[in-house]
């Protein structure tokens, strides 16, 4: 059984998943998975090709919108945002921990426009901690409205 988690209504997040996995996303109902984990952190991860392989097989869509060491970029965030708001049904996102998947998630929901409070409650409730961008979600959130 996987660890994935409830952000919202429409998105899971996920610490990493194998081709396993992909089955019960999508008895889950997931239509999309997006991989923010670059290929080669640790050895023995499986590869984010892998992982694409498996799910178009499975008829999900699969996306990669990696997050290293170099942190959330706008056009990460920019990337997130368009997934969230294409994807037809639910989407599953997934790296090392689940984290920088749900800290995206929080930034690409903010720069939407969402509450930035209401963000931070749905991540707590799946077990994240927002903090990290906590201000940038503010940022990103008072520019949606300007």
């Amino acid at each position: 059984m996987s660890d994935f988690r409830t952000l919202s209504e429409r998105v899971l997040a996920s610490p990493q998943i194998d081709c396993d996995a992909v089955a019960e996303a999508v008895e889950r109902g997931v239509t999309l998975i997006v991989n923010n984990r670059p290929d080669g952190e640790e050895p023995g991860q499986p590869t984010g090709a892998s992982i694409a392989e498996a799910a178009r097989a499975a008829g999900i869509d699969y996306c990669a919108i990696p997050i290293g060491q170099a942190g959330f970029g706008a056009e990460a965030v920019e990337r997130m945002a368009a997934a969230l708001n294409e994807a037809e049904g639910k989407v599953l996102a997934y790296c090392r921990s689940g984290t920088r998947s749900t800290l995206l998630w929080a930034l690409a929901r903010a720069a939407e426009g969402d509450d930035p409070a209401a963000i931070a409650q749905s991540a707590a409730e799946a077990g994240y901690d927002v903090a990290p961008v906590r201000s940038a979600m503010e940022t990103l959130a008072a520019r949606s409205t300007d």
